[in-house]
């Protein structure tokens, strides 16, 4: 018999798994909790909610605050009812009001605070204020830029795809139920596609690639590859017109990820 304290799926892991059944990929907005203009914020969720992102998350490399952190994540929950997901930067970025956190262990830092230490403190604050926990492994590939330096990582080297497979696979077998792929933002150059692809060769559950997307091509020779969900930030931020440049980016996440739903269904069927 299995534990009756067993972790067990929860409603935002679930509505994650069930919109990649449905649609094949997903698409997640990411903001950094260091923005103070609030008017800022609401327009950017209202643009990307309008312009069909699943999910929120909010994060930042160079942790601040939890007060910052509660102030956008507050707009966000005012703005739309899609998931809002912590993707913390350290202890501090944990609040009451988001719908779940990604509790991840950054692999390939040198440094077992990324690891486990950051992790051991956060936990009791995860429990004591009702978050749902996504245990996923956070994998940084070169160059990595901020999240790399802070994180005290060795970037695995972008050809070097045995290597990023052997940590992901690592990652999968620790109980981790997300695998995260992040080239760091602003990167110059998105996660390889055969690094992408090396990776899903080797594990079942979800990929999320981030850093570095920043055209709708992109995103769907990531989807190809084997990716799952497709994280953008910067796009966002920087874009005159962020509503109209994420229709673009998500509309090829979306449409890739039918054609791979709609194979799947026809092998099933043979």
């Amino acid at each position: 018999m299995y534990p009756d304290n067993i972790i067990k799926i929860g409603r935002v892991e679930g509505y994650i798994l069930d919109s990649l059944k449905r649609d094949g990929a997903l698409h997640f907005t990411l903001l950094d909790p260091e923005y103070d203009d609030t008017e800022f914020v609401r327009r950017v969720v209202e643009a990307a909610d309008n312009a069909g992102t699943d999910a929120f998350m909010v994060g930042g490399s160079l942790g601040v605050g939890s007060m910052s952190a509660e102030k956008v994540v507050k707009v966000i929950k005012e703005t739309t009812s899609k998931p809002l997901i912590i993707f913390p930067g350290n202890v501090d970025n944990v609040t009451r009001h988001a719908d779940a956190i990604l509790f991840m262990s950054l692999l390939n830092s040198r440094n077992t605070y990324w690891i486990s230490g950051a992790q051991a403190l956060g936990a009791p604050i995860v429990m004591k204020l009702g978050i749902e926990p996504i245990p996923m492994a956070y994998i940084i590939i070169e160059p990595g830029g901020t999240v790399s330096f802070i994180g005290d990582a060795k970037p695995i080297p972008r050809k070097k795809p045995d290597i990023a497979a052997a940590y992901a696979l690592a990652g999968q077998y620790l109980g981790m139920r997300l695998v995260y792929l992040e080239s760091g933002s602003g990167a110059e150059e998105p996660v390889p596609t055969k690094l992408v692809q090396r990776v899903r060769s080797v594990i079942s559950v979800p990929i999320i690639v981030g850093g570095g997307i920043r055209k709708p091509k992109q995103a769907a020779k990531l989807i190809r590859a084997g990716a799952d969900i497709v994280v953008t930030g910067t796009l966002v931020e920087k874009s005159k017109e962020p509503k109209e440049v994420l229709k673009k980016v998500i509309k090829a996440i979306k449409s890739t990820g039918k054609r791979r739903t709609k194979r799947r269904e026809e092998k099933r069927n043979e």
